[in-house]
């Protein structure tokens, strides 16, 4: 299905909202909206300045804010660590999986674990913790379903989703609750924010819109797969990768699909949105850039394996890994190959002004310009 630039489409191309002083990438996907993007003028070559050996599977890329990386591991440990050395400020361990990224705001960081045996942890459920940034105080814990979305800090809000098909805004300063609303599957995606609006896919293959003040339905689209992807919100539609082998974007007014575009593979990763593109990879090995109006192929790139984890754009630059074990760092405008790193396999790079993190199978990297 072949969209259009008419219907529903704002043409004004938007920008990343700018994180709070002292935060450099606050929250999984850069923003509210999950642009995944940020305008720090990096580019390669680099170098390597430090690198931290998680020694567990790391999943999700951390939150950068204050002078610290926080960063959690499959297992369950969540780390501080100094962005100059790399070196340990302070850690806590909690009895279930690590599963997603935390969110910083006003010096409190926000992280959520989910029960599994995988990680060899015997507790079910899920819950959110809020840290105090500076040394790691617990501030307050809530107990939720099993939850493995990255939480989102909006207007005084933690919100999350969880395996029970539940939505939740808590309250950021002490974790009580301001509503809750029930979709029609598990949550398993992180949710995104444009104006008033919430946005969030369900295991059900439904994407929901719902009211930022009261959890209200305003509308929901049915009969699109699974949602694994966490969407992005901007020109004024919602864009989102299926199981069901495609990209949608949807009008986030009506939630009208306004084009889908076909991919070989599960779209397990969530879309980056820059330049007019939506860039996003495919298990079908290949990584797709995507006209945000039509949803037309701008370019297309054949990597060595299915990838699964979202993309980063620092600096007109799109990152991504495969479960090869390759990062490749593409231009965006064109596809065009700028580097590569024999390590990674998910979601692998965020970024401040002066390094890039790179997030490998086990280990994190710190690294500077040449």
């Amino acid at each position: 299905m072949r969209g259009s630039t008419v219907t529903q489409f704002t043409l004004t191309a938007p920008a990343s909202t700018p994180p709070a002083p002292g935060a450099a990438w606050p929250t999984y996907g850069y923003d509210g909206a999950r642009l995944r993007t940020a305008a720090e003028p990096l580019r390669p070559p680099f170098r390597r300045v430090w690198t931290f050996h998680g020694r567990a599977l790391l999943e999700f890329p951390p939150a950068v804010a204050y002078g610290r990386v926080f960063l959690p591991t499959f297992d369950g440990r969540f780390y501080a660590l100094d962005t100059a050395t790399g070196h340990v400020v302070w850690r806590r361990r909690a009895g279930r999986c690590g599963w997603a990224s935390p969110a910083v705001a006003a010096r409190v960081v926000y992280i959520t674990f989910i029960g599994s045996r995988e990680c060899h942890h015997p507790r079910r459920g899920g819950e959110v913790d809020a840290f105090a940034a500076a040394n790691g105080a617990l501030r307050w814990r809530r107990e939720l379903g099993p939850v493995e979305s990255s939480p989102l800090v909006e207007k005084g809000a933690v919100l999350v989703g969880d395996w029970n098909g539940d939505v939740w805004s808590l309250d950021a300063r002490d974790g009580r609750t301001r509503w809750r609303t029930h979709l029609d599957g598990a949550v398993k995606g992180s949710l995104a924010v444009s104006g008033r609006r919430i946005f969030i896919g369900t295991y059900a293959g439904s994407v929901y819109a719902l009211a930022g003040n009261t959890g209200a339905v305003l509308w929901r689209s049915t009969g699109h797969g699974r949602f694994y992807s966490s969407p992005a919100a901007a020109y004024g539609r919602v864009f989102i990768g299926s199981l069901d082998d495609g990209v949608y974007a949807f009008g986030q007014a009506t939630g009208d699909v306004l084009w889908e575009r076909p991919t070989g593979g599960y779209v397990y990763a969530s879309p980056a949105v820059a330049r007019g593109l939506v860039l996003v990879g495919s298990y079908d090995h290949r990584f797709y850039a995507l006209d945000v109006g039509t949803g037309a192929v701008r370019w297309r790139f054949d990597a060595n394996g299915a990838i699964s984890g979202a993309a980063s754009v620092v600096g007109g630059v799109v990152y991504f890994s495969t479960f090869a074990e390759r990062t490749y760092a593409l231009r965006a405008a064109d596809g065009h190959v700028l580097q590569t790193w024999p390590d990674g396999k998910y979601s692998p790079v965020v970024a401040d002004r002066e390094q890039l993190y790179l997030v490998g199978l086990g280990r994190l990297y710190a690294l500077r310009e040449r």
